[in-house]
């Protein structure tokens, strides 16, 4: 299947680099981005593997870090939604399609 991002979702990956940046360097930056990206390839590979979050959409929890993305099945492709921290309220980024 084919992924797809919201507009939305670079801000929220760029926000989340540029913590780890400012905490660690780049090092756990690129850490992060890696993780997120083979979390997305997984996603892509198996979308229907992953539970439904109470919102609706279906949600994949990065394995080492505190964050995970939400996503919509679509015809064709995958929409992912929001990329979130875990304690982050759970109605941030829902309004987005």
């Amino acid at each position: 299947m084919t992924v797809s991002f919201h507009r939305l979702v670079q801000k929220d990956v760029s926000e989340v680099m540029r913590y780890y940046e400012e905490e660690s360097g780049t090092r756990l930056a690129d850490e992060f981005f890696e993780e997120l990206m083979t979390s997305v390839n997984r996603c892509g590979e198996n979308p229907e593997r992953f539970h439904f979050d109470p919102c609706g959409l279906r949600r994949m929890n990065l394995p080492r870090f505190p964050f995970h993305f939400l996503y919509e099945i679509r015809r064709n492709d995958i929409l992912i939604l929001v990329l979130r921290h875990h304690t982050r309220h759970p109605s941030f980024g829902l309004r987005r399609k």
